[in-house]
């Protein structure tokens, strides 16, 4: 719960707040950029909501915060609809979980709804409320986890819903040993006809994407759409294994057609297939000369 007497200064007044225990994630910036900014290595309610809508996406914000940082001075009486909300629809019939959770630095989670079994895209926090939607919208066939930093809950998942994980070998630790499918090696595997995990080293030795009906990638911690850079980017002040390797992976991404990035960090990018493939090409320049 967020703590009104750990309030911000740099809040403005009104009912939403961010408090000082904020570890600066940008989960809340992303997903209601018209309420929440960046201010002093934090983020801030820089504009109160005006209207239905805004409410309902600082509460979806307020929910998904990892460390519970933001909060209202009024008890909020419409946090069902927000909790029902999730997960919430970002296209065709892929949903984004929300529910970040801190020990994966608040990195997304995804859902991907298929007849032939649901895919969970790295693990949210484990919260009830997106449980009961999730068992509702057919359950978890597969947990796949793009490496070893967005784990968060996978346990839990599976021990509920009886799903298998999925997770290179080479990002195993002591909470993972048990992952039911442990890939190996770095060519491209193909899980079902319409999902095709792609080896992409860099930010992590093991570290996979996903690519699912060639439309839509999910890149983990390797590949987002940054403001600041303005262009599809990696992330050199975040990168565990080898920068060297990050670039020959974008590069070979660029061989795949796709026109969504979704990251579990960074902003997602949709673009046609032109658009997307210029601006990783131009994302790649920018990454060779950063170091």
């Amino acid at each position: 719960m967020a703590n009104l007497n750990l309030r911000r200064p740099q809040n403005v007044n009104g009912d939403f707040y961010v408090d000082s225990s904020c570890i600066d994630c940008d989960t809340c910036r992303w997903m209601t950029p018209e309420v929440f900014n960046r201010t002093g290595e934090q983020s801030v309610v820089y504009h109160q909501p005006e209207n239905e809508v805004q409410r309902l996406r600082s509460l979806q914000a307020l929910l998904a915060c990892p460390t519970a940082s933001i909060g209202t001075v009024e008890k909020p009486k419409d946090i069902k609809s927000a909790q029902l909300s999730f997960p919430i629809l970002v296209a065709e019939n892929v949903y984004h979980c929300g529910y970040h959770a801190e020990n994966s630095y608040g990195a997304a989670s995804y859902l991907i709804v298929r007849p032939k079994g649901n895919i969970l895209v790295d693990s949210p926090r484990w919260a009830q409320p997106l449980v009961k939607q999730l068992e509702e919208m057919g359950g978890i066939r597969y947990l796949y986890l793009t490496h070893r930093d967005d784990v968060a809950d996978h346990q839990k998942y599976k021990d509920h819903f009886g799903c298998d994980r999925i997770l290179h070998k080479d990002e195993i630790s002591a909470g993972t040993r048990n992952v039911e499918i442990q890939l190996t090696g770095f060519q491209p595997y193909q899980l079902e006809p319409d999902l095709l995990i792609i080896p992409v080293p860099g930010h992590t030795k093991g570290h996979t994407a996903l690519l699912y009906k060639n439309k839509f990638l999910f890149t983990g911690d390797h590949l987002a759409w940054s403001n600041s850079a303005n262009q599809l980017a990696g992330f050199p002040s975040a990168c565990w294994y080898s920068w060297s390797e990050v670039i020959k992976s974008t590069q070979k991404l660029a061989n795949y057609s796709f026109e969504w990035v979704l990251p579990g960090h960074g902003r997602r990018y949709h673009a046609d297939l032109d658009t997307m493939q210029q601006k990783l090409i131009q994302g790649i320049a920018w990454m060779e000369n950063v170091r």
